[in-house]
């Protein structure tokens, strides 16, 4: 006797039903993602960004770096978080203490930080300064002044760790 088609396709289902089908890609997706969580949250390290134009200066320090605003100043320009702001020779000729575009950053940065945080922190804001060894005082100087102007009241200094002995 000749089977119909649904008949042949019903009797092929009832064949598949015994045997388990297990997904493996949905399972292997789940576990990729759970390893970048773990690798990207469970570290603890922050990881200042590097760059070749800064040579920092060396320290025994032995704090690790917290999460803020990094300002990154060469030897030609400023840089906040990866964006330009301004010359080094612009700040340098000028006469005034405060660098205008590097405090309106610092403010456009510390609203951000103020939407993603509910709470401030009782200290003040923060920001880490990465500076290149060979960068002169009055610089340093006016970049200071202008954080404090900006209400960043925490101002760290970015090192490389000297080892001991």
């Amino acid at each position: 006797m000749k089977l119909s088609p649904l008949a042949k396709r019903a009797q092929r289902h009832e064949r598949n039903k015994s045997q388990l089908d297990l997904n493996l890609v949905s399972l292997i997706d789940i576990f990729i993602i759970l390893i970048f969580f773990l690798m990207f949250n469970a570290t603890g390290v922050e990881i200042l960004p590097n760059s070749r134009a800064v040579k920092l200066p060396e320290s025994t320090t032995d704090k690790s770096p917290k999460e803020t605003v990094v300002i990154l100043v060469s030897g030609e320009e400023i840089l906040v978080e990866g964006r330009k702001v301004a010359s080094v020779s612009e700040v340098m000729n000028s006469s005034v203490e405060v660098i205008d575009a590097l405090k309106v950053e610092l403010e456009f940065h510390a609203s951000r930080q103020m939407i993603r945080k509910e709470k401030q922190d009782p200290a003040g804001k923060s920001v880490t300064i990465m500076g290149d060894k060979e960068i002169p005082y009055r610089l340093l100087r006016k970049v200071m002044v202008t954080c404090a102007r900006a209400d960043y009241s925490n101002i760290s200094f970015a090192v490389l760790r000297k080892n001991k002995g």
